[in-house]
């Protein structure tokens, strides 16, 4: 035992001016109730430390805390009276407190080692700021004084959790502190006065509600005597999983590699050696099938032996349905044994210097979530005993992967609602609203009815990135193809002549003149380019392999033409695959400007932006009230939108621009924005999975839009789209008005040439009085 003065907060505890003094009495009018109420041999050990007390005449007022030392021998029998009959001294932390401050002043040895400031081993840190310890203790003073002279109770339990450093393992050890106030006398000096109970408990529920007490209960009209015993529990393990359960519950999207880091760092202090190493790797599926996980949890082992460097994802697949089909544990404290050996499934693990080994597959309602490896590196070992030491970790862990593996499938789901659906963030909440309703509907027994999703009185924007000529330019290099391909056919045709004077053959080489003459003279449509595809890859081929199964010296001559014609790679193909992988740099550029565009555009209000793939990239924007109506929308909205669209299509004519070097085939792109100045209705069509407009008028703005793609300028031949350059149809001038400030501005700024054409165009079927805008697109600019 000791007998020093230690303060529990390390010397961070804010003064509190308080009438108090250590005592003995409170203890001693314990033990005489005890005599009169206790039967048993207790009774006499009672009275004999009464009869010390008498006999040695200690002092019955108050003893300055630097005296206590000198009643150590009263104090032992303190301890003997309040410690368990069977605990050891060496085991127990326990001590004497000077009433309401955190002054420790007997102990026993542990108590010490474990609290004490400046241990010769270790380091020593506080969790707790001062204002905690302000609060925990004017919280038990007020306790004391509601319980005892109000006979008030607040169950306030008073704790403080120590953490202590070894410098040996740079582990935590987690320590509770518990103050016992039952031998601290309080009076008050003043007469008291009545309080409002509720409000008196309210003010301990709040964080700050003892500066409220202050005001209504004076720390200046009490005085208090006595001590307090301290209790410290090593509470290591209870911590640990206390902040894995915590990581789960409070995880933060993005921060994987922080929460993973925390989660290993406190089964490291679990086990109590940072030498044995953890690893966590999830089980997640796709339709149902088992994939590789991207969470790197620990020293990601198992991604390294069973992760995509090492295993295709059928390898994996394979191996993962396997395991889980009999996800048993495994155990070995020397993978590198002779017997271990023998076991080939640990080889990876043997390569990678692996010596113990632990793994422990982990389920959430009899579901397998992952496994959780415990290993070490070398030379380091550990024993079954470690393991049971990570036992009750074993379900906040398996919640974790869970956990992981929802998220997988949200973010699954997300990517597919944002990409693949017409379920966008902007419209989310209707479809809430509506699913809601219809569950709603499901649970009360009524009959589903299937809720319109519309939204009413929304502006409409949309434009159009278009390939110039891309029809023709297939038809060139499908041509330029198909005649590459036929004069291949007949050079072989005519070579194997000498070997092959069949009817067959003769048929053959006269349907292949006649193809070329088509060919050439251009008169191929699509009727007859189906008919010569079959021509080429069903009659001729197959007529040409069977020739080489029944003629050796035929082979050389036609697996040399095969090759050269093989489906996708062949070099009959080359002119419709420079087109496509020129057509496809273009797609994917403008449709990944796009993507992160619209990204951009729900800063300022949100919309619902939808992209269509044609030959080009083509958008449907629409923005209202009704999108969001709980933020309101005004005209400057839609006229950043109608500036955006000016501006994002001379950005998609410059960014064309520069692909020109990287295509194959050169291609050009036009850029058209259709005006539509009134409002309209959109709805969602479930057999369609997108939103379409509502009513007759409105429809007629869908057709405008599919006519006016390759409109021709009034009275002449030309196109009105052309490369360079953006075209804004219109009916009324009105219409545009909102646009004229922008292109003036655009072309101050030199993005666009200062010349405006203004244009009529054509009729078209049910439709007249379309005009026009072209704008040219100012390169040197942006150069």
């Amino acid at each position: 035992m000791k007998n020093e003065v230690l303060d529990v907060t390390g010397m961070r505890a804010l003064p509190v001016d308080l009438d108090t003094a250590l005592s003995l009495m409170p203890y001693v009018r314990f033990l005489e109730q005890r005599i009169v109420e206790e039967k048993t041999l207790k009774s006499g050990f009672y009275k004999n430390i009464l009869n010390y007390f008498r006999e040695n005449q200690l002092p019955e007022g108050d003893i300055p805390l630097e005296e206590a030392k000198q009643y150590s021998e009263f104090f032992e029998y303190v301890y003997g009276t309040l410690s368990a009959p069977l605990a050891s001294e060496h085991k127990l932390a326990w001590g004497l407190s000077f009433p309401l401050y955190p002054f420790i002043f007997y102990g026993t040895d542990l108590l010490f080692e474990m609290l004490n400031t400046k241990p010769l081993d270790a380091q020593f840190e506080l969790q707790k700021k001062p204002d905690d310890y302000q609060r925990d203790r004017l919280h038990l003073i007020y306790t004391l004084i509601l319980q005892r002279l109000y006979n008030f109770q607040v169950p306030v339990k008073i704790q403080q959790y120590h953490t202590w450093t070894d410098i040996n393992t740079g582990l935590l050890r987690y320590y509770e502190v518990l103050v016992n106030p039952e031998f601290v006398e309080v009076s008050a000096k003043t007469e008291l006065p009545e309080l409002n109970f509720v409000e008196i408990y309210a003010h301990f529920s709040e964080e700050d509600g003892h500066l409220q007490l202050q005001k209504v209960l004076p720390l200046e009209m009490f005085r208090f005597r006595g001590f307090a015993v301290i209790t410290v529990t090593d509470v290591t393990a209870r911590m640990a999983v206390e902040t894995i359960k915590k990581v789960q519950f409070n995880r933060i999207p993005g921060d994987s590699p922080a929460r993973y880091h925390r989660i290993i760092q406190s089964l490291k202090t679990l086990v109590q050696n940072n030498r044995i190493e953890f690893d966590l790797f999830p089980f997640v599926r796709v339709n149902g099938q088992a994939v590789y996980g991207y969470g790197q949890a620990g020293t990601g082992v198992l991604f390294q032996i069973w992760g995509e460097n090492r295993l295709t994802p059928e390898e994996f697949r394979r191996q993962a349905e396997g395991y889980a089909a009999k996800p048993n544990s495994f155990f070995s404290p020397d993978i590198q044994g002779e017997d271990e050996k023998q076991i080939s499934w640990l080889t990876p693990f043997r390569n990678l210097n692996v010596r113990s080994l632990a793994l422990v597959p982990l389920f959430v309602e009899q579901k397998l979530v992952g496994v959780l490896c415990m290993h070490t590196w070398e030379d380091e070992r550990f024993d079954e005993k470690k393991l049971a030491w990570i036992e009750m970790a074993f379900t906040p862990i398996a919640q974790l992967l869970n956990t992981y593996i929802e998220e997988f499938n949200m973010e699954l789901e997300s990517i597919i609602k944002e990409k693949f659906t017409s379920i966008q963030p902007a419209v989310q909440w209707k479809f809430n609203e509506a699913a809601w309703h219809y569950l709603h509907r499901r649970k009360k027994g009524l009959p589903e009815v299937s809720e319109n999703i519309a939204f009413y009185d929304v502006f409409p924007l949309y434009g159009a990135i278009d390939i110039r000529n891309s029809t023709s330019e297939r038809n060139t290099a499908i041509r330029a193809d198909l005649g590459h391909y036929l004069d291949m056919l007949d050079e072989l045709l005519n070579a194997l002549t000498p070997f092959d004077r069949s009817s067959l053959m003769r048929e053959l080489r006269f349907h292949c003149s006649k193809w070329l003459q088509t060919v050439k003279q251009g008169e191929l449509n699509s009727t007859s380019e189906n008919n010569l595809n079959t021509f080429l890859n069903e009659e001729a081929r197959n007529y040409l392999m069977h020739l080489s199964q029944q003629d050796p010296r035929t082979t050389l001559l036609i697996d040399e033409y095969l090759g050269f014609t093989h489906a996708g790679q062949g070099e009959v193909h080359r002119n419709r695959q420079e087109l496509d992988r020129s057509m496809e740099l273009i797609n994917s550029a403008v449709n990944h400007y796009f993507e992160d565009e619209k990204e951009t555009l729900q800063e300022s209000y949100p919309c619902y932006f939808e992209k269509f793939r044609t030959d080009g990239i083509e958008y449907d924007i629409y923005i209202g009230q009704s999108i969001a109506p709980d933020k309101p929308f005004s005209h400057f909205h839609l006229k950043n939108l109608r500036l955006w669209q000016l501006s994002s299509m001379i950005e998609v004519a410059r960014l064309t621009r520069r692909l020109l070097a990287e295509m194959p085939k050169e291609l050009h792109t036009t850029q058209l924005i259709f005006v539509h100045n009134h409002m309209i209705d959109i709805s969602f069509r479930a057999d369609e999975r997108k939103f379409d407009v509502e009513g007759a008028y409105n429809i007629r703005y869908q057709m405008i839009k599919k006519r006016i793609d390759k409109v021709r300028i009034k009275h002449s031949e030309e196109r009105l789209t052309q490369p360079d350059k953006i075209a804004l149809i219109y009916l009324h001038h009105r219409d545009i008005e909102d646009y004229l400030p922008f292109i003036h501005y655009l072309q101050e700024t030199n993005a666009l040439d200062p010349v405006t054409e203004e244009l009529e165009l054509e009729d078209l079927q049910g439709l007249s009085g379309l005009r026009a805008l072209r704008l040219a697109i100012n390169y040197q600019e942006a150069e």
